[in-house]
């Protein structure tokens, strides 16, 4: 009955060898290939310009309390 039980127990440690060798091949290969890249906020795309006739747009919106204005200008 033992030998069964090792069979099992040694496929098992193959198996688990194998899926850390696997999981480090692919982290190297992974941080490899890859150039250096900045972290994923300073590959932020520049702020889009404002349509024109914005200003007029916004002319009717009225300031909070702190002077700051929310204004809406929808585009097609």
């Amino acid at each position: 009955m033992s030998g069964p039980r090792r069979w099992w127990r040694r496929v098992l440690l193959v198996w688990a060898a194998l899926v850390v060798a696997a999981g480090g091949l692919t982290l190297w290969l992974q941080d490899s290939d890859e150039p250096s890249r900045p972290p994923m906020g300073e590959r932020a795309t520049p702020t889009p310009s404002l349509p024109e006739g914005w200003q007029t747009a916004c002319s009717r919106s009225s300031p909070d309390e702190k002077g700051r204005t929310l204004c809406f200008v929808r585009t097609r």
